[in-house]
């Protein structure tokens, strides 16, 4: 069973219902006692990186998700909840995150070293660019297009936690991970046929056991 955070700042529904015509079960809920019975845990997330944290720290689930993460269980972390799982985040100042990925939050800068513009947020369908291809969560997943919503992106410290990237003037980690901890920057659930591949092979991924070391 998949355990989805419920902690307010979460397309709940749209991710609710992929799950569904996966026929994946699934729990919504806030309650860590409920969360422990699942066998991994999904991390969504609309809105700003400071309110959430704020918001796991108040709930007592930053220090779950982080003990979770420790136990091997898979952790997926959709947009913002993806962005949780690095170090820090520079959105209306300096944020501490859940710590379980290295790197940093930064906005896009807007602008191009020519001094071109281009449009934030990235709000759109992108191409992805697959770095491991035999990650399990890229299994018999083509490299399309996939939706984004996001005006901050993450800048990462470690190239051996980006699975998949896009372009958009710079380089934007898609999908990224280690081990158990798992994201992406784009929304599965609204990324057509590409997306519910990558959410089908998270609930595989919690059938056989949890860890992904490709």
């Amino acid at each position: 069973m998949i355990g989805i955070v419920d902690y307010g700042m979460g397309n709940l529904h749209s991710v609710s219902k992929a799950l569904e015509r996966l026929e994946l079960a699934y729990v919504v809920t806030d309650d860590i006692e409920q969360l422990k019975k699942a066998d991994g845990l999904l991390l969504p997330g609309v809105g700003a990186f400071p309110d959430a944290m704020k918001t796991l720290n108040e709930m007592g689930l930053t220090e779950f998700l982080r003990e979770w993460a420790e136990s091997g269980k898979p952790l997926l972390g959709i947009c913002l909840g993806m962005q949780l799982l690095f170090e820090e985040s520079a959105e209306h100042g300096e944020t501490e995150g859940l710590k379980l990925l290295p790197g940093r939050v930064e906005r896009f800068v807007g602008h191009t070293a020519n001094g071109e513009t281009y449009k934030v947020p990235h709000m759109g369908w992108n191409k992805l660019t697959f770095h491991k291809r035999e990650h399990k969560l890229l299994q018999d997943v083509e490299e399309g297009h996939v939706y984004f919503v996001h005006s901050y992106v993450v800048k990462h410290k470690d190239e051996d936690v980006l699975i998949a990237s896009s372009e958009y003037d710079v380089t934007v980690p898609a999908v990224v991970g280690r081990d158990n901890v798992m994201g992406t920057q784009f929304h599965p659930e609204k990324s057509s046929s590409v997306g519910m591949a990558i959410l089908r092979n998270f609930g595989e991924l919690i059938t056989q056991g949890g860890e992904s070391r490709e």
